[in-house]
């Protein structure tokens, strides 16, 4: 039960929803921690550490796919400095 850090590119109509900051926790019972993100009005790039039990955040990780989110794995390699 360790933390998974992925790499989320959402789509324009999705921008506007807290999928991330509400509905992860809410819905899948997990702790999602925003660490780094670039928003537009067409594209939001979100680094993202989600914590909870390992099914429920393959869970929530699905939700983000079915949703129209582009989801990557983040390598321990490919980490920003401080991710």
């Amino acid at each position: 039960m360790s933390p998974k850090k992925i790499f989320c590119t959402f789509p324009q109509e999705l921008i506007s929803e807290p999928i991330i900051s509400h509905t992860l926790g809410e819905r899948f019972a997990v702790i999602p921690n925003i660490r780094a993100a670039s928003i537009t009005d067409k594209v939001a790039l979100v680094a993202v550490e989600i914590d909870g039990a390992d099914d429920a955040i393959e869970e929530a990780i699905e939700y983000l796919r079915e949703r129209g989110v582009k989801v990557e794995d983040i390598a321990e390699t490919d980490e920003a400095p401080g991710f």
